[in-house]
């Protein structure tokens, strides 16, 4: 690893910039900066959910190893060129999807976010990767950004959905379903 920082403020943005991996300054407002910048708030909001002692151990597995993939997918994006997320990181998303969602049953309506303090947090962090996703979309129109990175985020929100549900039923037996005929 290169330097560890030993200074936490270093003054460089008091200007408004800041710097990216590769040296390069760019204005703290940039398309880049708003993206890698939602992947950390979706990655600190996985946390939320982290925190939350009753998450079976199977899911804290599965969201720790997120944690992990989001720091480098961050870093992919701070680093222009940078390559970090890789086809075999959707795979491992997809197969995660598929036994999560193996003994749910088949959605009829819409569900709430909600359902426990785990599950709504992780409804929270799936609506946070959706408007990272955005912003690495738009990230794409203005600069080369990989196909992995977009791919790898829509199927963590998926990914965060079904968490959510299982979530959802752990903690409180159900899920909160939208009542379209409530007045």
């Amino acid at each position: 690893m290169g330097n560890r920082l030993s200074k936490i403020y270093t003054r460089t943005g008091d200007d408004g910039t800041t710097g990216l991996g590769d040296g390069s300054r760019v204005e703290k407002d940039s398309m880049r900066v708003e993206a890698y910048g939602t992947v950390d708030e979706a990655n600190s909001a996985i946390g939320v959910v982290l925190a939350v002692e009753s998450i079976p151990d199977e899911i804290r597995r599965c969201l720790t190893i997120v944690q992990h993939d989001l720091f480098d997918l961050g870093g992919e994006l701070c680093i222009p060129g940078h390559k970090a997320i890789e086809s075999n990181f959707i795979d491992r998303l997809e197969v995660e999807l598929d036994q999560f969602n193996t003994d749910l049953p088949p959605l009829k309506d819409f569900i709430l976010p909600g359902g426990g303090e785990a599950a709504a947090a992780c409804h929270l962090a799936r609506t946070i990767v959706r408007r990272a996703e955005r912003r690495v979309n738009s990230l794409r129109r203005q600069e080369d950004v990989r196909e992995e990175v977009l791919q790898y985020l829509n199927r963590l929100s998926d990914l965060l959905f079904v968490i959510a549900r299982v979530l959802s039923r752990v903690e409180s037996g159900q899920e909160v379903i939208w009542d379209r005929k409530r007045t």
